[in-house]
This record gives C-alpha cells, structure tokens and sequence, in this order.
C-alpha cells in the first residue's frame, strides 16, 4: 500500500509553478520554484539527489580542487545544478541562444552515455546494482579513463536533468516545444 504523502508525491502539482506579471509576462523570480518542483516530481531530473550521484558530483569537486581551479563549492549536486540553470538562463536571454545552449547539452549528454556505454561494456559493469559508482571505476586501470568515465557519470546526470528543466522553460518562453 502506497502512503498518502508518497501518493502526494508522486502526484504532486499538475505542472511547474511558473508566476506570471498580470500583463502575462513569466516572472523570472518563480524559476527557482520550478526547479525545485521538477526535482521533487521528476523522476529524470530527481535522479540529482540519488546518493550515487551525489557521490561523483563531490569526487569531481574534490578533484577541481585538487587540481587548483578557483571554482565555487557547492553543498550538493542539487545546488549545482539550480545554480547552473539560473545561469544559463541569465547567458542565454534569447530564443536562438537557449536554443543553442539547450542544443549543447543535448550533444554532450549523448557523447557522455556513449562514452560511459562503451566503459560498461569493457569492464563489465553493473552500474544498476553498483553500490557506489566511485568504488566501481577503481576497476578501471588507468587513472585517466576511470576520470573519464566519472566525468561523464557526472555530465549524464547533470545534462540530463538541465536540458529537462530547460526544455520546459523553452517551451513556456516562447509558446513552442524545444526541437533539435
């Protein structure tokens, strides 16, 4: 039997809280909230809280830090990921140029699950029943592919859920779905 919050959850709202002004125009201090439900009723881009992927989110933090870069820290994946939709959508102010970006994402998610099909398949992963992804790309025996397989675990799930959010956005902007 399934518990009445749990049921609530999986309901949840009909559709993102996107405000609006009362002359129609989409109220870009609502975007958080939108965000925020399609974590918690989005099973794709919910995905950014699963304890694996919180996990490689903060193996690839340590390593931009190990390496020196001056990039900002964040608490968690699900941070990163609000974080970097509200700047993407403050870069790419336009239809074209979310267009674009949307497009971007789209192409480095699909050569980040290639890459990490093609690592499964060598190694012989079960990713599904992995405990921790980390734990599993240490039987890779290069140090750079098992980064590379990480980073590309970190892009599918980054990726995956900025381009749900985005396309969303996309089509309540400008009156028409996102298309390639």
């Amino acid at each position: 039997m399934v518990s009445s919050s749990e049921q609530a959850r999986r309901n949840g709202p009909a559709t993102p809280p996107l405000a609006r002004d009362e002359s129609g125009a989409i109220d870009l201090d609502s975007v958080p909230d939108v965000i925020q439900w399609f974590i918690d009723y989005d099973d794709r881009v919910a995905v950014i809280r699963h304890p694996r992927v919180e996990e490689v989110f903060q193996w690839k933090q340590q390593l931009t830090k190990s390496e020196g870069e001056d990039v900002f820290v964040f608490n968690c994946a699900e941070d990163r990921l609000a974080i970097g939709i509200i700047q993407a959508l403050a870069e790419n102010s336009t239809r074209a140029q979310l267009h674009a970006w949307i497009g971007q994402l789209l192409n480095a998610l699909d050569t980040a699950t290639k890459a990490n099909e093609a690592t499964a398949e060598r190694y012989n992963f079960n990713l599904t029943d992995a405990q921790s992804i980390v734990v599993e790309a240490e039987k890779i025996p290069s140090t750079d592919e098992q980064r590379e397989f990480l980073l590309n675990c970190w892009i599918e799930s980054l990726c995956t859920a900025e381009a749900r959010i985005l396309g969303w956005l996309f089509q309540e902007f400008y009156g028409e779905r996102y298309a390639p």
